[in-house]
């Protein structure tokens, strides 16, 4: 790789951790590689290399990232590219770290909102890195809860019973504290007790995020969202609080931060939200709920489908199944074995995809009204049952049972659920096309490619796009030269 030209002064600061931690040059450069490796780039450092950085020449790109994690591995502690005097890296390697404590967990994502919410466009041109899905994955599927996650040390105010200095104490441990005392708005310095309100505010602030983004697309409120992440919930996890109200903040967070990945990648800001997405798999595993942490390897396993990635599609979505094991409720467990049939339909695997589709919908037949079921679970009904039912034939080929699913879901589906619904349209229009129903085909994708006009969604815009490509065959056919008007009345 080209490097910058040389600076004049050594850099003592990385020939002292090479000492420590007992790298030969060419040791280190391996190491640089193989990490790079891990993420998709293909390095070819050597020992020359390392004796440049030395002499004081400073990689580019991602390697000054690369190679403070070769260290931060080895001499186990987190260490920076600035503490072995080298240049900050552009964002392409961070938040693709699973940290190992709750404090790391919140610096990495806390960087990556600030990032975000600023005029940092190069961030939302990170790529997606299938190599990447690898080590977060595993790492949550085998690493230990955390211990601790309380922080801070809260603090009330209690009478002073005649002595000076004693008006505040140590609050009593959680729960049982006393009532929180009012604050004034936007009050929230270091230290500020995190109460159950707050978090009642998080999950409120998720709930009305979720209902803009089904129904006008992921780039409508986002950066709202990003923002909000920045100066609301960064505070709060570097507020106080005990164990049980700060797995309840961890667990909230997790969920906002996933849905911040869940309109990155609807926007097509694909690397972006890849690392949104890990960061709130590692927040799910400090706020120790487990269900929900199968739910965001769930939405990476969507992604890698999108992107199509099949076979990490499907590893993602047995990770989850591992993770949660078999006492979820059976919409979770519908949940997780449709996820994977997907990934087997992008792959051409009908007998597996199958396999999953049945195991899917025998599981959602053994539900009942009145099942426990988280709430991120709860839009998984028949409606997108045959929703993954009608995607699956389609990339399957089998058009006849796509469009009888799809049918059944659009039926079924509620107009809130608008995106989906568009979706669903073009997978239906897709199907008459493959059945050589052309009129009907181009009938669907014109309402497809009239909702799509109405919200701020590329994926939308991508779905009717590739239902265009597939019409090319008959591009001088009545039906789609009247559907090529229509979309070009839509401007």
């Amino acid at each position: 790789m080209t490097e910058r030209p040389a600076q004049r002064t050594p850099n003592r600061q990385l020939a002292a951790l090479i000492a420590e931690a007992g790298f030969s040059n060419a040791g280190l450069a391996r190491r640089v590689d193989q990490l790079g490796l891990e993420h998709g780039l293909d390095l070819r450092y050597d020992k020359t290399s390392v004796t440049r950085w030395l002499r004081g020449q400073q990689p580019r790109g991602t390697t000054p990232a690369l190679i403070a994690e070769v260290f931060t591995r080895r001499l186990g502690r987190r260490l920076t590219a600035q503490d072995l005097g080298l240049d900050a890296c552009a964002p392409v390697y961070a938040g693709l770290e699973f940290a190992g404590t709750p404090e790391e967990a919140v610096d990495i994502v806390s960087g990556l909102w600030r990032k975000d919410s600023g005029s940092h466009a190069e961030l939302r041109k990170i790529a997606f890195t299938p190599a990447g899905l690898v080590v977060p994955s595993r790492d949550w599927l085998i690493g230990r809860p955390d211990d601790k996650v309380a922080h801070g040390e809260p603090l009330v105010r209690v009478p002073a019973q005649g002595r000076p200095g004693a008006a505040r104490l140590p609050a009593p441990p959680e729960p049982g504290g006393p009532p929180h005392r009012p604050r004034p708005p936007g009050d929230r310095g270091p230290g500020q007790k995190v109460t159950g309100g707050d978090i009642a505010a998080l999950r409120s602030v998720g709930e009305l995020f979720r209902t803009l983004d089904d129904m006008y697309g992921g780039g409508h409120a986002r950066q709202a969202l990003v923002r909000y992440l920045e100066h609301e919930c960064e505070p709060m996890l570097r507020g106080s609080y005990g164990e049980q109200t700060g797995r309840r903040l961890f667990g909230a967070v997790a969920d906002l931060t996933r849905l911040v990945g869940w309109t990155s990648y609807d926007i097509a800001a694909h690397g972006l939200a890849q690392r949104y997405f890990v960061q709130s798999l590692r927040l799910a595993q400090a706020a120790g709920d487990r269900a929900y942490g199968s739910y965001v390897l769930l939405t990476m396993s969507r992604q890698a489908v999108y992107l199509g990635h099949g076979r990490e599609a499907v590893q993602l979505a047995r990770v989850a199944q591992q993770g949660v094991g078999t006492n979820a409720p059976p919409v979770v467990q519908a949940l997780l074995h449709a996820v994977e049939a997907r990934g087997h339909g992008v792959l051409g695997e009908v007998r597996s995809c199958t396999a999953s589709l049945v195991r899917a919908e025998r599981a959602l037949e053994t539900s009942r009204t009145g099942d426990e079921v988280p709430y991120w679970a709860r839009f998984f009904d028949e409606a997108q049952l045959a929703d993954e039912f009608g995607h699956c034939h389609r990339d399957l080929q089998q058009y006849r049972a796509a469009a009888q699913h799809a049918e059944r879901s659009l039926q079924l589906r509620a107009p809130a659920f608008a995106r989906s619904r568009l979706f669903c349209r073009v997978v239906l229009a897709t199907a008459r096309l493959g059945l050589g129903e052309l009129d009907q085909a181009c009938q669907l994708g014109a309402e497809a490619a009239g909702q799509a006009a109405e919200m701020r969604s590329v994926r939308a815009v991508e779905y009717v796009r590739d239902f265009e490509r597939r019409l090319e065959p008959y591009k001088d056919a009545a039906p789609v030269r009247g559907y090529r008007d229509k979309v070009a009345a839509l401007g």
